[in-house]
């Protein structure tokens, strides 16, 4: 199968004694386990509020929807975003009949804060900051313009499992970002088949998800068949027009499982990210390096260089059995926001030129060693040192 970009390491006996407890009970849905990975998410990472769901992009959906609702902005306020992201991000925009306008990155690949407070109009209501790879990058800089200009942030940290400041603490948490999403999905650095989490400081909002994510419905199964008396409580009332977007107990399990070993395993990402760099360092004109600022003790969920022939350089590690990956398009290459086409010139740069490469538990020093070699070979030898800007 030659070298993948992803595979996801599963401890899959601690897997499956959680999954069995989950079939013995006889509850596979919300609750029990869903609760117990919440309790155990907000201890790891000290948001105050936590709600298990079944993915990021589920958390991302409901926290614009949500905000827009109940701070009653208008169809076609405007939301800042990075196109140098999956599409989920600014999926959440569009789907609220709200506008992306879209900022540049710098050079972590993260929102510029100068190109941030360049597109604030009196339309703004909110800014989206994307973790990329697990990077911080100018975090608390788009922080400090946000309360500004009284503007609401959410953090999409779906790579950034595991991330923290040098201090210890954990970006988004202690009223940095009025909303966090997580993903868990099958190839994340904490992988369940597929999940998230959405976090917040506010209980009212924690109160809103909760029912959001459960069709509206203003108390779930589980907390009707969860009291005092031991009967099932059936009557409910319906509160919002909501979607089915709560997690379950089977991927719960598998988080509880994985967890224990999210830090280790990030600590492992950060030494194969610095084998990475110690290969291409030499070369900073052909092969361009993504930058993580001193304070980030990052996920490292992606490593990723900047090429020249970024497409022959994949076509010729696909040809000696490793097999990259490219993160992202540029959203504003996509149709439905190519009205942004050209504003955002360092992102569609990356776009054109990045390739991520192989991270994983299964990658060993002699992986990264053939890896750094080909890729040197290509640029250097094949394409003559050719410089990638």
């Amino acid at each position: 199968m030659g070298i993948q970009l992803f595979k996801a390491n599963f401890d899959v006996e601690a897997c499956l004694a959680q999954v069995r407890e989950c079939l013995e009970k006889g509850w596979t849905g919300m609750g029990f386990k869903t609760v117990e990975f919440e309790e155990a998410w907000k201890k790891y990472t000290g948001h105050k509020y936590a709600y298990y769901i079944n993915s990021n992009t589920a958390g991302l959906y409901m926290a614009v929807d949500t905000l827009k609702e109940k701070l009653n902005w208008n169809d076609g306020d405007e939301v800042i975003s990075t196109p140098l992201t999956f599409i989920s991000t600014n999926h959440a925009i569009a789907k609220s009949n709200l506008k992306a306008v879209f900022a540049d990155v710098d050079d972590t690949l993260c929102l510029d804060p100068v190109s941030v407070e360049k597109h604030i109009t009196p339309k703004t209501r909110a800014v989206i900051f994307v973790g990329f790879g697990g990077n911080t990058g100018r975090f608390k800089e788009i922080v400090t313009i946000c309360r500004k200009h009284g503007l609401k942030l959410i953090l999409d940290a779906a790579h950034m499992s595991g991330t923290r400041y040098r201090d210890g603490s954990v970006p988004g948490t202690d009223g940095e970002a009025d909303i966090t999403v997580y993903s868990f999905q099958a190839v994340k650095n904490l992988p369940t088949g597929d999940s998230g989490i959405i976090c917040t400081d506010d209980a009212d909002l924690d109160c809103i998800f909760r029912k959001k994510a459960w069709l509206g419905i203003n108390k779930d199964t589980y907390s009707r068949s969860v009291n005092s008396e031991g009967t099932y409580k059936w009557k409910y009332d319906v509160e919002y027009v909501g979607d089915k977007y709560n997690g379950n107990a089977i991927m719960a399990g598998i988080a509880l499982a994985q967890l224990p070993y999210l830090d280790r395993d990030n600590a492992y990402r950060r030494t194969l990210a610095q084998w990475y760099t110690e290969a291409f360092e030499k070369y900073p004109k052909q092969i361009g390096l993504v930058t993580v600022p001193k304070d980030c003790v990052s996920s490292r969920h992606l490593f990723q260089i900047m090429v020249k022939d970024r497409d022959g350089l994949m076509t010729y590690l696909n040809s000696n059995d490793v097999f990259p990956g490219v993160h992202y398009v540029a959203n504003t290459d996509y149709r439905m926001y190519d009205y942004a086409k050209g504003t955002c010139p360092n992102a569609e740069f990356a776009s054109e030129h990045i390739l991520s490469l192989p991270m994983h538990m299964g990658i060993t020093f002699d992986d990264v060693r053939y890896i750094s070699e080909l890729v040197i070979k290509y640029i250097i030898e094949i394409k003559n040192g050719e410089s990638f800007r």
